[in-house]
């Protein structure tokens, strides 16, 4: 696989050669801090403070934070559209939102101390992945109030990167530019650079050849399976990278590519937790949750992310905890006749199977009385005869993984939309 060397002690920033012991007391001085700026500048979060029975003062050690009440994504939209802000509206230099598609958008706010913050954490995270001042980085993530192309932007410009701001679309120019410019590095969303991979066919170009020696896929959840199908075909090291807008945006947590084996959480900026969805109460693996400590224009108090994960101890940063690959969301949760269940799971089983691509939709219906899942998925080009049987492999491996039946059709190549951002995998028709 192409070069992609660990960086060397000294590259590192001061803080991620700190001790555990060390981290934890500056998380402490940092939580104290985020938690009286939150009560005395966000009126949402006086009142839940109080309702709760608990002050900032009442925190004197890390696991003091589990007596603070959570925030939510409801709380984001009913404080539409500056309410959560902690400073004046004029000190805000940047604003992102989500797209609102399920509701009122959630609006984030940044201080100039935040975007600077930001830009260090996406640095951190680019060179844990391998990346190097000087390479060239080809941010194939979308631009505006989203904030992933932003977000890679500004990182890959402070680790001292050529930046190629494509954004997302226009999937023929994103494959002659790569071909053209020669980037070491793309940032983009997994199931985009199953697009790109579509394209460099279409092109009669090899993707092997290509230029890229690092990929760093966040924005959707993906599997091990998924890296191994983009590290084959591409012949590159694909890194995780996660985060979320209310929380900073990308660059919350990364992979270090030396190991790939979670990605580290930047510590020093973002506390986690993980609690059990249903309860509250923490858990070793469940539902994340994040607290901001070090965020001025919007600081965020144990905000649940819907993100299904395990949190692990350090291992390429020591002193920074790990998280395993996002499983999943709460959210994303399908039941099917009693059975959970969740798209990466199918996407496992779609990349074992024979003669399939990993171009895959699930598609919910209730004719009667029970609920159908169809998993249409592209046949992998060429595979002309053996359809029925590829399918016929998929539907039981599902049964007798899942322990659900479902329906399995194989379709043409390239029939299946394709995404420029997060994929939609759950195409839900059913009556509710």
């Amino acid at each position: 696989m192409k070069l992609a060397d660990p960086p060397m002690p000294d590259e590192l920033d001061p803080v991620e050669r700190v001790s555990r012991d060390e981290l934890m007391a500056l998380q402490l001085e940092r939580l104290r801090w985020t938690l009286a700026h939150a009560y005395q500048n966000v009126p949402l979060y006086r009142r839940k403070f109080d309702a709760a029975g608990v002050h900032p003062s009442d925190c004197e050690e890390l696991g003091d934070l589990a007596k603070f009440p959570f925030t939510t994504k409801q709380d984001l939209r009913e404080s539409y559209p500056f309410g959560m802000f902690a400073i004046p509206r004029e000190r805000v230099v940047r604003i992102h939102a989500s797209s609102g598609t399920t509701g009122r958008p959630t609006v984030v706010g940044y201080s100039s101390k935040d975007i600077d913050v930001w830009a260090e954490v996406m640095a951190r995270s680019i060179r844990a992945s391998g990346g190097r001042p000087g390479d060239i980085v080809h941010v194939a993530y979308g631009y505006g109030l989203f904030t992933g192309g932003l977000g890679a932007h500004y990182g890959a410009e402070r680790l001292g990167c050529t930046v190629v701001p494509v954004s997302g679309g226009m999937t023929p120019r994103q494959v002659r530019l790569i071909a053209d410019f020669r980037p070491d590095i793309i940032m983009v969303t997994p199931s985009y650079m199953l697009a790109l991979l579509d394209e460099f066919a279409a092109a009669g170009l090899d993707p092997r050849a290509s230029s890229l020696r690092i990929g760093i896929f966040g924005a959707e959840p993906w599997t091990e399976r998924m890296r191994e199908e983009i590290e084959g075909r591409f012949d590159l090291h694909a890194v995780d990278i996660y985060g979320l807008s209310e929380v900073m945006g990308p660059g919350v947590a990364n992979e270090c590519v030396e190991s790939k084996d979670g990605l580290h959480i930047w510590e020093d900026h973002f506390y986690p937790e993980t609690v059990d969805p249903f309860t509250g109460e923490p858990a070793d693996s469940g539902e994340l949750v994040f607290t901001s400590l070090t965020k001025e224009a919007m600081p965020i108090v144990r905000y649940r992310t819907r993100d299904l994960t395990t949190l692990l101890p350090g291992t390429a940063r020591p002193a920074f905890r790990r998280m395993a690959k996002v499983t999943g969301r709460t959210d994303d949760m399908i039941i099917l006749r009693g059975v959970n269940l969740f798209p990466t799971q199918i996407e496992e089983l779609v990349l074992r199977t024979e003669g399939l691509s990993p171009h895959f939709q699930l598609h919910l219906t209730r004719p009667g009385r029970l609920d159908v899942m169809t998993v249409k998925v592209e046949a992998r080009p060429g595979l002309t005869e053996g359809r029925a049987e590829a399918g016929q492999a998929l539907r039981r491996a599902v049964k007798d993984t899942v322990g659900v039946s479902v329906e399995v059709e194989v379709v043409d190549p390239e029939t299946l939309e394709r995404s420029v951002g997060k994929l939609k995998r759950v195409i839900d028709k059913r009556d509710n």
